[in-house]
């Protein structure tokens, strides 16, 4: 018995090292991301000329087998004057991505944001170079 329990339990770890597969091709995933990004570049911060992804507030976007969106973002201050909208705003975009079935954004701020997490193009186009 007790060497059933080993035997299961290594098996559970192994398991759990490996990494999960996924029911999206690797093509699909590649170009949902691209499909994703772009849906994401459509989305500014009404003070700022840059989109959120090049300004670097998107910290996180995860996709799950049914296509079901999570995207953790943040602020470039926590009292933003549209921190209640631009969720929002993210989700509309993504759910209009082709095959994406819902999408969630999540307000996060730690890391809290600061100008290193921008793109060269948005610290050009802010002339912060």
């Amino acid at each position: 018995m007790t060497d059933n329990t080993i035997q299961d339990s290594d098996a559970f770890a192994q398991a759990w090292d490996e990494p999960q597969k996924s029911a999206l091709s690797q093509a699909e995933l590649d170009t949902l991301t691209d499909q994703l990004i772009e849906a994401l570049k459509t989305v500014y911060d009404p003070e700022i000329p840059v989109d959120i992804y090049e300004l670097g507030l998107i910290y996180r976007v995860d996709v799950n087998d049914d296509r079901d969106v999570v995207v953790d973002m943040t602020l470039t201050a926590p009292g933003c004057p549209v921190a209640g909208e631009m969720p929002g705003w993210v989700e509309t975009a993504v759910e209009k991505v082709e095959g994406v079935r819902s999408a969630k954004a999540n307000l996060v701020f730690d890391p809290p944001w600061d100008a290193s997490k921008m793109s060269d193009e948005a610290k050009l186009a802010l002339n912060m170079f």
